[in-house]
């Protein structure tokens, strides 16, 4: 009994130091900025900025109102990003599992290697990539599937530059890590007897994979896509950089609020609407597709 107690203590001992870091520097500020967004944002004759806590809903309303077009595209071009990222990375994370042998730890380091270079300069050569001159964007001109493209909308005639298309690809290749490593994790501790058994029960490839494989590897894309979806819709980098006004994500608003019209009241609205769509579909999400062994990733 008494090494029970003396185990949960120095458990919680642990904890203590995790546990003061999110108080402080996460629970805390969520707070204040909850405080804020239920503030009104007023500016005297000085131009002194003043927030008095009546709690102003009408930030909320304000935020869903003015801006819903901007949320609205934000989900669509994470959604978009993380279905690429996901049929881009779930192959890519089946072989280096099941066929990766001994070059998997290189494989793996070559999947992280991006993020050796600094997030700002990957978004930046894509600039590069998609520049109206490039081989990418003249390839696609020769081929005729940027008139394509235009015509469902994510594409600007012969560019591919402040785009959808351009916003999404540079999503999609920021993020793709995210999706790849919780896959690869899922798929490594499937027990290869598994594959085998279905097998000599007369399976088909396709059918073990889709009763087997695929199940079993759920948790992995549960963990993939959320940490993919998640930050990708409050992304403004690749829309500031490779987007135009007509692509301007919510994270973009937000940015602005915050950085240039210092309106925190506003901006801090937004945040918490944005958070709580994002809730609410990880919540929908977890019971439509069923998480009982995600703790397992």
């Amino acid at each position: 009994m008494e090494t029970a107690k003396k185990n949960t203590g120095a458990a919680y001992g642990l904890l203590a130091p995790g546990l003061g870091w999110l108080v402080l520097f996460f629970f805390v500020p969520m707070a204040f900025m909850l405080v804020r967004s239920l503030s009104t944002h007023t500016v005297d004759a000085t131009y002194h900025e003043h927030y008095n806590f009546d709690w102003n809903l009408q930030n909320y309303k304000d935020a869903w109102n003015n801006y819903r077009g901007d949320f609205q595209r934000s989900f669509i071009y994470a959604g978009a990003a993380t279905v690429l990222a996901f049929f881009i990375a779930y192959p890519l994370a089946y072989v280096i599992a099941f066929r990766g042998g001994r070059w998997k730890s290189l494989l793996l380091l070559l999947v992280i290697a991006p993020f050796f270079t600094n997030y700002l300069i990957r978004t930046i050569a894509w600039e590069t990539i998609l520049s109206d001159n490039s081989v990418v964007t003249q390839t696609l001109r020769s081929l005729h599937l940027l008139s394509l493209t235009d015509s469902l909308g994510w594409t600007s005639g012969d560019r591919l530059l402040a785009t959808p298309l351009a916003v999404v690809t540079a999503i999609t290749y920021n993020y793709l890590a995210f999706m790849i490593l919780p896959l690869y994790v899922s798929l490594e501790k499937i027990d290869p007897r598994l594959l085998e058994a279905s097998l000599d029960l007369y399976a088909s490839r396709v059918r073990a994979f889709m009763r087997v494989t695929l199940p079993l590897s759920l948790p992995g894309v549960f963990a993939g896509t959320l940490l993919t979806f998640i930050p990708a819709t409050g992304d403004y980098i690749n829309a500031e950089l490779l987007g135009s006004a007509q692509t301007r994500m919510i994270g973009n608003v937000i940015q602005s609020k915050f950085i240039t019209f210092h309106d925190y009241a506003s901006g801090a609205a937004l945040s918490f609407s944005l958070m709580a769509i994002v809730l609410v579909l990880i919540v929908l999400y977890a019971k439509v597709l069923g998480t009982e062994d995600v703790s397992t990733v």
